[in-house]
C-alpha cells in the first residue's frame, strides 16, 4: 500500500515582533510603570521589560 499524500514541511516562522516594536512596548511599558502605584503590578511590569530587553540588539 503506497501513500499518495505528499510530504510537505512548514514553512519557514516569521517574526511576529520587530525590533522596532520592542523599543516601542518597552517605551510604553516605562511610561505606565511610571503611573502605577500598585506594587505587585509594578514587578510585573519590570520583568516584562526585562524580558523584552533581552530581543533588542545593543546600538553599540
Amino acid at each position: 500500500m503506497t501513500d499518495d499524500t505528499p510530504k510537505t514541511e512548514p514553512g519557514r516562522a516569521r517574526a511576529l515582533f520587530s525590533t522596532a516594536d520592542f523599543r516601542l512596548l518597552r517605551t510604553a511599558l516605562t511610561a505606565y510603570a511610571r503611573q502605577t502605584d500598585d506594587r505587585e503590578e509594578l514587578a510585573k511590569i519590570n520583568a516584562l521589560h526585562h524580558r523584552l530587553g533581552t530581543y533588542v540588539p545593543s546600538d553599540g
